[in-house]
């Protein structure tokens, strides 16, 4: 009989944005798995930990030590099921879920969508290294800001009155702005030079508070994100002015979708996306890193429009038998996201699910039961969990679960 139940180790990469040693969460829920070998160094910013079996940063079978996926091509059908092989043609986890320790801005990107992840990746295998989207979320363990799409129209095109701002409109006389105007408005201010850019950052600080209308944290921010990258950075400008800045909480998420303008700030997520590391990036990272502005400007999507369209909400799961689940669904087909929250002494039922899922313990203690069998729960343990089961939780010590799946 195959196991249903499989605990995992994974890794954590050290990108300069995350946070430095064991202050990063990611870190810290990695270094917490049993025996594992890794070990936080105290000089390195930890930024993300992978869960899954995407090739870059894969996870491995705690016991065995087994490529994750090495398992699962094993046993497909009864660690998948038919259903989700069906689905997408394959045995891979079709998802990637990661926890995020987040220090300073992420660059400022957007994840291309099939079609152009298709044709990159055939064109440039070495940077964009596989042929899908990336649409994702992103959910909030504590206090995470983000910038996140773009800020209605009119709001824009306000902000944009201002002197220092008026020379990216394409035509400073015409009252009409649209999504073809800003799209011209976001390559303008990407192409800049980085003198102008170090200008209007200037110019925009001399400002009084009220110029900004109902944006006033738009001078607050000006020289925490020229402190992090640089005061030339284009990405300022294309952040403050024309996307949404968002202040969430443990249990808010947003939803990207492929080709969404999005930069994260500060916080610890967990982050579910389709399976994919393919981005472009136009700023908060250096020049030479930054891809074509004329190919970002092409794909780029003008949805969410409004802080409150890029929220996406949890609902009730309807397969938790005593209401402690919580589901994010987003408008995808490759994952959804539960959340599972145990005081001292709570249980938890969940029904089977049609396919496979990955689980991460963010808080607590407790235990887990699985077709008869007991397995403990603890901060930063991690599993993969095949199709088909039913799983008990009890909490010792109030626990937080999060599952990505697949149906």
């Amino acid at each position: 009989m195959v196991e249903k139940v499989l605990q995992l180790k994974c890794s954590c990469n050290t990108y300069g944005w995350g946070k430095q040693g064991s202050k990063s969460l990611a870190a810290s829920l990695c270094s917490k798995t049993p025996g594992t070998d890794f070990k936080i160094d105290e000089s390195s910013p930890y930024a993300e930990m992978w869960m899954g079996t995407y090739p870059e940063l894969p996870s491995y079978v705690l016991k065995t030590g087994e490529d994750l996926q090495d398992v699962l091509d094993k046993h497909p059908k009864e660690l998948i099921g038919s259903n989700v092989i069906n689905k997408f043609n394959h045995t891979k986890l079709p998802y990637l879920p990661k926890v995020l320790s987040i220090a300073k801005a992420l660059p400022l990107q957007l994840h291309p969508n099939k079609e152009l992840a298709t044709k990159l990746h055939a064109e440039d295998p070495q940077n964009f290294t596989d042929p899908n989207h990336k649409p994702e979320i992103a959910l909030a363990l504590g206090d995470f800001e983000a910038f996140c799409g773009f800020k209605p129209l009119s709001t824009i095109h306000q902000l944009l009155q201002l002197d220092p701002l008026k020379q990216f409109l394409p035509d400073p006389q015409s009252k009409e702005f649209n999504d073809k105007t800003l799209k011209e408005v976001v390559r303008t201010m990407l192409k800049a030079s980085p003198e102008t850019i170090k200008k209007v950052n200037a110019a925009l600080l001399k400002l009084p508070e009220p110029s900004f209308g109902k944006d006033s944290y738009i001078p607050k921010l000006i020289p925490r994100l020229a402190e992090q990258y640089d005061e030339s950075d284009n990405g300022i400008v294309v952040a403050l002015i024309t996307m949404n800045y968002l202040q969430l909480k443990a249990g808010d998420s947003l939803y990207i979708p492929a080709d969404g303008i999005h930069a994260y700030l500060s916080g610890d997520i967990i982050e579910c996306m389709a399976r994919s590391d393919n981005v472009l990036n136009t700023g908060f990272c250096p020049r030479a890193n930054r891809n074509s502005v004329d190919l970002f400007c092409e794909v780029l999507t003008f949805s969410p429009h409004d802080p409150k369209e890029a929220m996406l909400p949890s609902t009730p799961f309807e397969r938790s038998k005593n209401g402690k689940t919580r589901v994010y669904a987003p408008p995808l087909s490759e994952f959804n996201m539960l959340a599972t929250e145990l005081k001292d002494g709570e249980s938890e039922v969940i029904a089977a699910i049609d396919g496979p899922s990955i689980m991460i313990v963010t808080e607590g203690q407790g235990s887990m039961k699985v077709d008869g069998k007991d397995y403990e729960l603890s901060e930063g343990y991690i599993f993969f969990v095949g199709q088909g089961v039913e799983r008990e939780f009890h909490a010792k010590k109030g626990l937080k679960i999060f599952t990505a799946y697949a149906e």
